[in-house]
């Protein structure tokens, strides 16, 4: 039997594609099924099943449209009620063919019809696909379905993650949610571990009853993009298959100047990029691992798009990421700045400093703006900082920040600073975004300087 693991980094998530004589099976596949049925025929195999572990809240399911193409069946959770045609997973009634069973485990808690497929081969339990349950590390969420349920679905999900962690050490773990998913109701880990690593180190595994489990899993979660409520209905429903690739047209000034206000512009190039000359109102999210977590975050669900890229950025890969969550309208791509600004357009910017110089102000009472995640900001910050996650910023810019005077911002890395100040400059400030290692190499960089 072989496995191999297919990682979606922009959404943390991880599908598999699992081959043994010739039969294969997918699980938990993201919209572009294409790579799927690539690695499948890689294998040697035949797309037998396609299974699903739940009803996802953070992409748009391909496994519908692969189970078509591919003539496989299509297995859902018994309990998920979606309004299309499956086989139902019944909780420990196996099915497969020859040398390989799998085994349904009813797992609730990350969503109520959750279910786990445990993987024999001779009727040895090797490998159990966990989906948003036992995941490395950590366990998958339990408050995406609204929070009136969530204490009742955390105590399910302490049950579950027990559940899975009773099968022999030897058993390979291979969840869906990893590292970088706001699935995970903490940080999860690497991609894949085994239940006997897990039982030796994951925190999750050591609470000694659902209610202590609970309260853990629910104190100290961090918001989760605004798009998952899309997510959700759409693979209830059935989500319709992904547009067939064709060209992105590719757009002059002029013809994005005459779709201003009826698109959503993107401006998806390096963020110093973005800082040195963009269109007033354009939305600066670099094309990176994050890039289409906070399109689906900040802007309305499945907006008209024109992007803008430089050249050898990915035009492709800018529009396959934002089909996973749903957005299929992609107007157009505009390259580089250069023909907006020489055609005598409007191009804003804005300043950026580096941490080391942020800390050599000699400026009295500096203005800085922490647009990092709740969690970040109770780990540390700077005194005397406002805070404002970021999707807040959307809303309102907080009260306590100064028109009269530059605005320092900072987050990690520099990216969610940059998107913020295109936020800013649309409501009349002087943004300052810390580049490089931005507001946490500040930190750290004050942190020795005081040891010194």
């Amino acid at each position: 039997m072989e496995v191999r693991l297919l990682r979606t980094p922009g959404l943390g998530d991880s599908s598999y594609v699992l081959a043994e004589d010739g039969l294969g099976i997918v699980i938990d596949p993201q919209r572009d099924i294409e790579r799927f049925l690539d690695e499948v025929e890689r294998m040697g195999a035949q797309v037998r099943y396609v299974l699903e572990t739940h009803l996802h809240n953070d992409y748009i399911s391909g496994g519908r449209e692969l189970a078509r193409r591919s003539g496989a069946d299509l297995i859902l959770p018994a309990a998920a009620g979606a309004a299309f045609a499956y086989v139902p997973a019944f909780h420990l009634e196996d099915f497969g063919e020859g040398r390989l069973q799998i085994r349904p485990l009813h797992t609730p808690g990350h969503t109520p019809e959750h279910t786990a497929y445990l993987v024999l081969v001779d009727g040895k339990e090797v490998a159990i696909f966990s989906g948003g349950s036992l995941l490395v590390g950590s366990a998958g969420r339990t408050d995406l379905l609204g929070s009136a349920r969530a204490a009742q679905l955390a105590r399910l999900q302490f049950q579950s993650v027990m559940r899975l962690s009773a099968l022999p050490d030897e058993v390979e773990l291979y969840p869906t949610h990893g590292a970088g998913s706001f699935c995970s109701a903490g940080v999860a880990g690497p991609a894949t571990s085994s239940i006997g690593e897990e039982k030796r180190t994951s925190p999750v595994l050591q609470y000694p009853d659902a209610e202590q489990f609970a309260a853990a899993q629910l104190g100290s979660l961090d918001p989760y993009p605004r798009y998952y409520a899309q997510m959700g209905p759409a693979n209830l429903q059935g989500p319709p298959p992904m547009a067939t690739p064709a060209p992105i047209p590719k757009l002059r000034a002029e013809d994005l100047g005459s779709l201003i206000g009826e698109v959503q512009i993107v401006d998806a190039r390096p963020k110093q990029h973005y800082a040195d000359g963009h269109i007033p109102g354009a939305w600066g999210i670099e094309l990176n691992e994050d890039f289409v977590t906070w399109v689906g975050w900040l802007l309305p669900f499945d907006a008209p798009l024109v992007l803008v890229l430089e050249d050898d950025q990915d035009d492709d890969e800018a529009v396959t990421a934002l089909a996973r969550i749903g957005f299929d309208h992609v107007n157009g791509v505009m390259n580089g700045m250069e023909e907006w600004a020489d055609s005598g357009r409007e191009v804003v910017s804005h300043e950026t400093i580096t941490a080391r110089e942020f800390l050599e102000l000699n400026e009295p009472d500096l203005q800085v703006l922490d647009v990092r995640s709740p969690s970040e900001w109770n780990e540390d910050h700077f005194e005397g900082s406002v805070h404002c996650y970021l999707p807040d910023l959307v809303a309102s810019v907080p009260t306590a920040l100064d028109q009269g005077r530059p605005v320092y911002i900072g987050c990690t890395t520099g990216h969610r600073a940059s998107t913020a100040a295109g936020l800013l400059a649309l409501s009349g400030f002087r943004p300052v975004v810390m580049v490089g290692a931005s507001l946490l190499g500040a930190l750290m960089l004050q942190r020795q300087q005081a040891t010194v």
